[in-house]
């Protein structure tokens, strides 16, 4: 079979080429990075360099495919996070249509279910409906956790200023993902002849802020690394301190109200799946290793 993966050699996109590739298909990956093609025909699959908002060039890339895996990169330039998701929502239903793609499995988020109130992943509830908008066109919007990787962004925070922390408290519950995990879902999916319009949440781990900042400082003998909750105005503020943009730092925010009303987490809990093999304290060690 023929796919077309988003993504680059990302932490999902990466692991989805090779096991689509170690399974026999033929595989596409797109990078707007010419740089990547070598590292992208190493993993067996063909690089194709271009601009995801370049409907002609996705059309041409799509064209042939029997599914693709979309999603959208993250963009911390943006001055309105909402409307680059819908502008990329847009090109890549276009593309969709234009080509005569009949099955897409899409990358969205855990709270994708919400149209307000999640921050950042506001824009990903508008990219599930565009795409619902796609006649004759199958898809699975996969709605992963938070993922682990995302806590390598806070290595600085550790180092600099002893603590883990966010705008909720170490007693809020997160649901959480390994992009392993998520890739290995994806690749399940994107080889099934799926049907209709569907949701499958994936989540690797539940465990507590604080839960998990002791299995992070023990693994980087910082046994006593506490947990830190931060007013909304001390979110936004060491945010943009840090360097992320105001548009962004506005959005997390939100986001971590999202967690500590637990909206974020409603229709998860509804349709909750069987949680994935990869769990957090084996992550810890992963971590430490990039610290």
């Amino acid at each position: 079979m023929k796919f077309v993966i988003t993504g680059s050699l990302g932490n999902i996109s990466k692991p989805l080429a090779q096991k689509l590739v170690e399974a026999g298909h033929q595989v596409t990956v797109i990078s707007s990075q010419p740089e990547r093609a070598k590292d992208i025909e190493n993993l067996g699959a063909k690089p194709a360099i271009g601009n995801l908002k370049d409907i002609a060039f996705l059309a041409q890339t799509f064209q042939g495919a029997d599914a693709v895996y979309t999603m959208v990169p993250p963009n911390y330039e943006t001055s309105d996070y909402r409307q680059y998701f819908r502008d990329m929502a847009n090109s890549y239903a276009a593309a969709i249509k234009s080509a005569g793609v009949k099955r897409v499995v899409n990358l969205s988020s855990i709270g994708a279910h919400l149209p307000e109130g999640t921050g950042p992943i506001k824009g990903l509830h508008d990219l599930e409906q565009i795409f619902s908008s796609l006649d004759d066109v199958a898809i699975v919007h996969l709605r992963p956790a938070y993922f682990y990787t995302n806590y390598y962004a806070n290595i600085d925070m550790i180092r600099h200023a002893g603590i883990l922390g966010s705008n909720y408290p170490a007693d809020a519950n997160l649901v959480m993902a390994h992009p392993s995990d998520i890739a290995d879902v994806a690749a399940e999916l994107i080889q099934q002849p799926i049907t209709g319009k569907t949701v499958r949440y994936i989540a690797s781990d539940e465990i507590s802020a604080g839960e998990a900042t002791k299995l992070l400082g023990s693994a980087i003998d910082k046994p006593e690394l506490p947990w830190v909750e931060f007013s909304d105005e001390q979110s936004y503020a060491g945010m943009v301190q840090a360097g992320l943009s105001e548009e962004l730092s506005r959005n997390y925010t939100e986001m971590g109200n999202a967690v500590k009303s637990g909206i974020l987490f409603e229709d998860y809990k509804i349709n909750k799946p069987e949680l994935s093999k990869r769990k957090f304290k084996d992550f810890a060690g992963e971590f430490a290793s990039a610290y």
